[in-house]
């Protein structure tokens, strides 16, 4: 199956073709960006979708991603700003957190395809956490260096991008997304 991803993000295409390795996917070269003025992750997944959808070849499938970290202490941010929350997001979160005792975050994902005709498919997807008091690790991207999942004693960024590609929220959406096709 060939998609065309709606991002000029190539970390997220890479985790993508990592998580759905018989796939063909490939940025789609939009003229613009679409603006992400979405109030959730699934409104800013369908605005890239549908946005791509107007660019693309009409035989072609394309999907829009959109994901960002919820952290529970500061009531969900950034959330839907994760990406243009601050300079240095990371640095920005570990000094809003401070020395806070409740740390738990989550990855979330969506990812919104359009088939040829335009019929969607959403597939979201989660990963559930801590934020950890400093960076460690050098794998990963965004948030990685700060986020340790549960169950595990180190951040994504330490566990590296093979766990992430089997674990992450990107992952997890692609493969909801593969089991909605496989269903249809």
């Amino acid at each position: 199956m060939r998609l065309l991803l709606n991002s000029r993000n190539a970390n997220k295409l890479r985790e993508l073709r990592a998580a759905l390795p018989e796939w063909d996917i490939e940025l789609l070269d939009a003229p613009e960006e679409p603006v992400e003025d979405g109030a959730t992750f699934l409104d800013n997944a369908r605005i890239k979708a549908r946005h791509g959808r107007l660019h693309a070849p009409s035989d072609a499938w394309v999907g829009g991603e959109d994901s960002g970290i919820e952290v529970a202490a500061l009531g969900g941010r950034p959330g839907v700003d994760s990406a243009r929350w601050a300079v240095d997001g990371v640095l920005q979160l570990l000094s809003e957190l401070g020395d806070a005792e409740d740390r738990r975050a989550r990855y979330v994902c969506e990812l919104v395809v359009l088939d040829p005709e335009g019929a969607e498919l959403r597939a979201p997807g989660a990963l559930e956490g801590d934020i950890a008091r400093e960076r460690r690790g050098d794998e990963g991207f965004g948030y990685d260096p700060i986020f340790v999942p549960h169950g595990e004693s180190r951040t994504v960024a330490e566990l590296g991008n093979a766990w992430k590609a089997v674990h992450s929220h990107r992952a997890r959406a692609a493969r909801a997304l593969a089991q909605l096709l496989a269903e249809r």
